[in-house]
């Protein structure tokens, strides 16, 4: 399977989010959708939001409802840098 070069993730008319890369959704509601990408993590804020498609092999994600945000976390180092 040849991976994609980057992640990509759109936002249609504030109606529809897709995405590619995505390596597990970790939570959903109907106003929030936490999705784990190779980089961190991805928050993605609204209301009425539906999982309408996600394939964990290709990494393709699909929500729909009302998009009022998407919010970025990159994974930390953790504590690495405190000792010496």
């Amino acid at each position: 399977m040849e991976q994609a070069e980057g992640h990509v993730l759109t936002i249609e008319n504030r109606k529809r989010v897709t995405a590619t890369q995505i390596e597990s959704v970790n939570s959903f509601s109907s106003s929030q959708i936490v999705l784990q990408y190779q980089g961190g993590k991805i928050v993605v804020g609204g209301s009425d939001m539906k999982i309408t498609a996600f394939s964990k092999s290709s990494g393709q994600f699909t929500a729909q409802g009302t998009i009022d945000g998407v919010k970025y976390s990159h994974a930390s180092s953790g504590i690495k840098g405190l000792f010496k």
